[in-house]
């Protein structure tokens, strides 16, 4: 019988000590696979950094697991908690589930951080900057922290002229008037050749996050001869999660999109032939 174990780890970084991170893994089974290792994923919700939003955590967990990854949600630290305090916990999410991967059976050159609306510009900040002094100065080791791939949907992922305001206010604080600290949180600008591939999906229609967010780390990804998948769908509110029943809102029927419904198995089949 294959069972799935829920655990939670509470993450202490050199700047917060509140974030967790849950992890749904599934067992080996002696009859199917003892020493099976499955790819990871590491799931960074949105709220504009003003709240972890719980549609964006645990139900994409489950389709997750139904499709053979080990998923982890993570909770991160909400403003007034400031940049970079997010990413360190993140970095600390995945170092530990790297720590961990023969006990939880992961396989450790598997590992995709994934990030919707807000989530995804804590997902890519990782993806673009693992390797950079940032995390230096916070003492982590590049290799512990990498991320193999990304997955990026409907991402808050630029400062400039499409980016997402209020969660630029809540990531930055007084900082946001800063013009050079602000224009750091455009991560199309720190794509460089290191940047993990990336699956990325919005919608057209999306007012809140315009689609030129992942257009524009697209094309960063494309100068640098980065391999990724993107997928435009042509209708659809902001904050979709599984464009199902299962995800939606209450009392709100535009969280229900049949046609992005289909963007786990598009990013699973990725995974196994790009991961």
């Amino acid at each position: 019988m294959i069972i799935v174990q829920i655990i939670q780890k509470n993450l202490e970084t050199p700047l917060s000590k509140r974030a967790t991170v849950t992890g749904y893994i599934i067992d080996n089974s002696p009859e199917i696979d003892e020493n099976r290792t499955r790819p990871a994923i590491v799931i960074c919700p949105g709220g504009g950094f003003n709240v972890v939003s719980a549609r964006e955590g645990e139900p994409i967990a489950v389709q997750m697991l139904a499709r053979g990854f080990q998923a982890f949600v993570l909770d991160y630290s909400l403003a007034p908690a400031r940049f970079p305090t997010q990413l360190l916990e993140l970095a600390e999410a995945v170092k530990i589930i790297r720590q961990h991967a023969n006990e939880w059976h992961v396989n450790p050159d598997q590992i995709v951080a994934a990030g919707f609306s807000a989530g995804g510009h804590i997902a890519a900040g990782l993806g673009t900057l693992w390797h950079s002094e940032l995390f230096e100065e916070y003492g982590y080791n590049a290799a512990d922290i990498k991320p193999n791939g990304l997955l990026l949907g409907y991402s808050v992922l630029t400062a400039g002229k499409y980016a997402h305001r209020g969660s630029m206010v809540n990531l930055l604080g007084d900082d946001f008037k800063d013009e050079k600290k602000r224009a750091f949180q455009s991560l199309e600008d720190h794509v460089d050749e290191k940047t993990p591939k990336a699956f990325m999906w919005t919608t057209f229609t999306d007012q809140a996050v315009p689609m030129e967010n992942t257009l524009l780390f697209a094309e960063a990804l494309r100068r640098h001869n980065v391999d990724f998948e993107l997928h435009i769908f042509p209708t659809g509110s902001h904050g979709l999660s599984l464009g199902s029943e299962e995800s939606q809102k209450k009392d709100n029927p535009a969280n229900v999109q049949p046609e992005v419904q289909v963007w786990p198995d598009l990013f699973a089949t990725w995974v196994k032939n790009q991961i």
